[in-house]
């Protein structure tokens, strides 16, 4: 399965949510979302599993990558 990436690093809330719900609509089986900061990484997560994602969080570096797959 290829995930879409979505490189939301800088933006600040609510772009990152809309940047990935954008990116869940053209590609329904999932996402990859890059942030680098904590708002943008709980509200992501939170949209992700609010419309029946499976969201994993990886942390390197002070960033963040989301993966949402179904």
């Amino acid at each position: 399965m290829k995930l879409l990436e979505i490189d939301a690093r800088g933006r600040s809330c609510p772009e990152p949510v809309l940047l990935t719900k954008k990116g869940v609509e053209s590609n329904p089986s999932g996402v990859k979302v890059m942030v680098d900061n904590i708002t943008a990484r709980e509200n992501v997560k939170r949209f992700g599993k609010n419309a029946g994602y499976k969201v994993e969080v990886e942390e390197k570096d002070g960033e963040y990558i989301l993966i949402l797959s179904k």
